[in-house]
């Protein structure tokens, strides 16, 4: 992360691939703020801050490769909790992964971001050769072979309405193109999503980490028609999700409830942070469950305060004024937090 990539992980355009940054960097956050008490509140990333309970595990799962009934059960789990057909599911190692094979699947052509968004989005298609504009909304896609939306959008939280994108992917197929439409942070918002939709012209991916705060399981999901499917499964290769991140995302996703608790509870904690920034001076200008975006008219040094007291949190160099707070774990965390906000 450094000192701050260009957009601190945010895409704004530009002609080489942009240095993308990452939250989650506690090395970078040490480095800035050597004096800061341990131990760190990480606040960087939009993670849940409650993870599933992961179930106990077998140890053959551990000792062998994992088996093609292991890897149905995962996509029967997937396309129940996302309607999608088995056969449009593509289970991966994280849906970063993702993100680099796409543009490898496609010839050269011209990608529309609507930005800002993730970062990784934008360099991945300058990687693979295409020529990348970044636009501020779906109105400005033009006569682009593939557009990239972000839906709930990071950093704002922005939501574009599913009909508007099911008919962008409609005008795309139309002339042979692609809407691929990122729903990382959709599974504890109310929004629609394009899964039940997929065909040719729109794919959606799906994260599983920051929605059950197991990031390090590294797994996520392409949902896609299922010709596309099989070309994205095989760009990826065999074996290319663990036996144990199988197991747990199989567990994970059959369990509705647990993810419906949580929808409710961290729609609950992101009202609180928004009282808790009000109250320090804060405009908050959009956000999802997992994490709130806002605007202090002292910017920088509230950064430089957080992290003098351990709370790293994201910045962004286009807009010194504007934090990004991903949700305390607890209590502790939380009165820490509300210490410096005050």
């Amino acid at each position: 992360m450094g000192e701050d990539g260009p957009g601190h992980g945010v895409s704004g355009g530009g002609a080489g691939a942009p240095v993308v940054s990452h939250g989650g960097d506690l090395d970078a956050a040490r480095r800035l703020f050597p004096d800061a008490p341990e131990q760190w509140i990480d606040l960087s990333t939009g993670i849940n801050p409650v993870p599933y309970p992961c179930p106990p595990l077998e140890a053959s799962l551990f000792r062998r490769l994992p088996a093609p009934a292991d890897l149905a059960a995962l996509r029967a789990a997937a396309a129940t909790a996302y309607c999608a057909d088995p056969a449009a599911i593509v289970p991966a190692p994280g849906t970063q992964i993702l993100i680099e094979i796409l543009p490898r699947l496609l010839p050269p052509g011209r990608v529309a971001v609507v930005s800002p968004t993730y970062a990784e989005h934008e360099a991945a298609w300058i990687r693979g050769g295409h020529a990348v504009a970044a636009v501020p909304e779906i109105a400005g896609i033009g006569e682009a072979d593939v557009a990239i939306v972000v839906n709930p959008n990071n950093p704002d939280g922005r939501v574009i309405p599913a009909p508007r994108l099911r008919a962008l992917a409609e005008r795309l197929r139309g002339r042979g193109g692609l809407l691929l439409v990122d729903e990382a942070f959709a599974d504890l918002e109310p929004v629609e999503s394009l899964c039940p939709f997929v065909g040719p012209g729109l794919v959606v991916l799906r994260s599983f980490g920051k929605t059950y705060g197991l990031a390090g399981i590294r797994l996520g999901f392409a949902v896609a028609e299922p010709g596309f499917a099989e070309r994205i499964a095989a760009a990826l290769g065999p074996w290319a999700v663990s036996g144990p991140a199988l197991a747990i995302g199989r567990a994970a996703l059959d369990d509705a409830a647990w993810r419906e608790a949580a929808a409710r509870e961290r729609r609950w904690d992101a009202e609180r942070l928004d009282r808790m920034i009000a109250r320090g001076g804060g405009r908050v200008v959009g956000g999802t469950a997992l994490f709130r975006t806002a605007d202090f008219a002292d910017g920088p040094d509230l950064f430089r305060r957080l992290g003098e007291a351990g709370i790293y949190v994201r910045r962004f160099e286009a807009a010194p004024e504007r934090l990004r707070f991903g949700l305390p774990p607890d209590k502790a965390a939380w009165c820490r937090l509300s210490r410096i906000l005050r």
